[in-house]
């Protein structure tokens, strides 16, 4: 009992002596740190006492050090405030007209439309330098990647901006055939690409595209003379091409043609760069008619509208080729289920990019969803509907209207289309488009929510 007592007696003398050692320590360092003694303030103090005045501090130093912390704080703060900003995430509704732009996709040293709607952005002091640099940073993400030339009545991205921004603070800084319609909150996690349900695209021909050929002057897989062809076609049923008209009955056969290319198939023959076996390959077409006929400059046009759940690269295009080979009685109703079913790569065209045109962006579960929770909108986009018509109407189809006139940007496509067999051919014809491609693009490598 007494060992464990005097055990007891020292270990506690122990333990205070350690902390007495501690406190003295910490006593000198804590002197030392607000006491620094330096040589010069040795010497000061020593020329002091020697009766030398120290010089008197009239505070121009202290002012001096206080101005340039302020225009220090001025610059920071003006470099830091759009990054500063609360951001939440946002769909944005925009319309654009694709003639001279290369496509919808940012593309370095590409005048894209992207590039044009980024730029304006940051004009408007909605993002920072940083964030024009890397898109990411803002969550940044598109709807639907149009190709070059393709325009888009209604597009859809998904990106972080101020709460409140005001869609002409944006178009002030946009070009007139590019506009922002609506801007809308959405929820935290919401993509514009990954939560579209389906896309709905227009393609705009002139009808007499679908006028049977004269199977006497007809020769597929062939060199033809583009002047001796263009005569041709410029005649139909000895009236000017110009005043062809589409009849029901060859408005019906058209639709039975159309619907032709509805449902699951593998379109592995309407892209290019995908094998037949590529999964990617495998697309579902919802519905494809022609749903109206206009005239405008003494021309009959024929509205094709073709809705799906995702499309690659050129698919449409190529859709809407074979569709006018068939509808010519240049190639027999088969060869579409032929195209879906072989193995082999078939010799189709591209059709021209002027008449495609994003007409719809589906987000039909997301606004059942949250459209009616009382935080966030549906994504409709209905109360648009007028701004976005009279876009259309002055800038997309006066532009496809105008350059199929000036150009006979359809006339002459037809010209070339017998040079395709539409057959299985061991080396085909390189697109012009084709060319202008990289061997992969993000379109081709998604499985799902692909887009023209």
């Amino acid at each position: 009992m007494l060992y464990r007592t005097r055990y007891c007696l020292s270990s506690k003398s122990a333990i205070c002596w350690v902390k007495i050692q501690l406190e003295n320590i910490s006593r000198r360092t804590t002197s030392v740190t607000m006491h620094p003694t330096t040589d010069s303030e040795v010497n000061t103090d020593v020329s002091t006492m020697h009766g030398n005045k120290r010089p008197i501090d009239d505070g121009s130093e202290n002012e001096a050090k206080i101005q340039k912390t302020e225009a220090e704080t001025v610059q920071m703060t003006e470099a830091e405030m759009v990054q500063r900003i609360k951001r939440k995430n946002h769909a944005m509704l925009l319309g654009y007209v694709g003639k001279d732009y290369y496509g919808m996709q940012r593309n370095p040293g590409m005048k894209t439309i992207e590039e044009d709607l980024i730029s304006a952005l940051l004009k408007a002091d909605l993002i920072t330098q940083e964030q024009f640099e890397n898109i990411r940073a803002i969550n940044f993400q598109r709807a639907a990647r149009t190709d070059k030339g393709v325009s888009a009545i209604r597009q859809v991205v998904s990106l972080k901006l101020p709460e409140n921004t005001d869609k002409t603070v944006i178009n002030q800084f946009l070009p007139d055939v590019i506009r922002v319609f609506g801007i809308k909150r959405v929820t935290k996690g919401f993509n514009s690409k990954n939560q579209c349900d389906a896309r709905t695209y227009r393609y705009i021909i002139p009808s007499f595209a679908f006028a049977l050929e004269d199977q006497s002057l007809l020769k597929l897989g062939e060199e033809v003379n583009e002047d001796e062809r263009i005569k041709q076609l410029s005649v139909i049923d000895g009236k000017p091409y110009t005043d062809y008209r589409l009849s029901p009955d060859s408005l019906n056969r058209l639709n039975s043609i159309l619907k032709l290319m509805e449902g699951s198939h593998n379109f592995h023959n309407f892209t290019s760069k995908v094998k037949p076996l590529d999964p990617r390959a495998r697309r579902y077409i919802i519905s494809f008619c022609c749903s109206e006929t206009f005239v405008s400059n003494g021309i009959e046009f024929a509205v094709l509208e073709v809705k799906g759940q995702s499309f690659m690269l050129h698919q449409i295009r190529k859709m809407v080729a074979t569709i006018t080979a068939v509808a010519r009685n240049m190639v027999p109703e088969e060869t579409i289920n032929e195209a879906f079913k072989t193995m082999d790569k078939m010799d189709i065209p591209l059709a021209p990019s002027l008449g495609l045109c994003l007409c719809h962006v589906h987000y039909d579960n997301y606004s059942k969803r949250y459209g009616a929770d009382g935080l966030h909108e549906t994504l409709d986009w209905k109360e648009c509907e007028e701004e976005v018509q009279k876009f259309q109407k002055a800038y997309i189809l006066q532009h496809m209207v105008d350059t199929e006139i000036s150009e006979q940007t359809t006339l002459k496509w037809l010209a070339g289309l017998p040079f395709y067999s539409f057959s299985n051919r061991d080396v085909l014809p390189v697109e012009d488009d084709e060319k202008q491609l990289p061997v992969e693009n993000d379109e081709q490598q998604e499985t799902v929510h692909n887009v023209v």
